[in-house]
C-alpha cells in the first residue's frame, strides 16, 4: 500500500505501463520460440520467415521501449546464429 499521494500515482502509473507492455512482450517472446522451434524442425524456408517475423516483432517492442534496444539485439543475434548454423548443416548434408 503506497504511503504518499505520489507513491499511489507512481503504482497507478506502472500498472498501466504493464498493461501496456505485457502483450508486446508475449507476443515477441511467443515469436521468438516459433523461430527456435521452427529451426530446430529443420525447414529451412519456414525458419527464415519464423525468424524475420520473430525479428520483427522484436524491433517492435524495441521501438516501443517495452524492450531495451541491445536486448533485442541480443535475441535476434542468438536467432541468426541458430538459423545460420542450421543452414550450414543442411547445406553441408546436400
Amino acid at each position: 500500500m503506497p504511503n504518499t499521494k505520489s507513491a499511489a500515482k507512481a503504482a497507478r502509473q506502472a500498472e498501466r505501463r504493464r498493461r501496456r507492455n505485457q502483450p508486446i512482450r508475449t507476443a515477441a517472446k511467443t515469436y521468438v520460440r516459433k523461430a527456435r522451434l521452427t529451426i530446430a524442425a529443420g525447414s529451412a524456408e519456414e525458419a527464415l520467415a519464423a525468424v524475420v517475423k520473430a525479428q520483427s516483432y522484436l524491433d517492435s517492442a524495441a521501438t516501443k521501449g517495452v524492450l531495451h534496444k541491445n536486448n533485442a539485439a541480443r535475441r535476434k543475434s542468438r536467432l541468426m546464429k541458430r538459423l545460420n548454423k542450421m543452414m550450414a548443416e543442411q547445406a553441408a548434408q546436400a
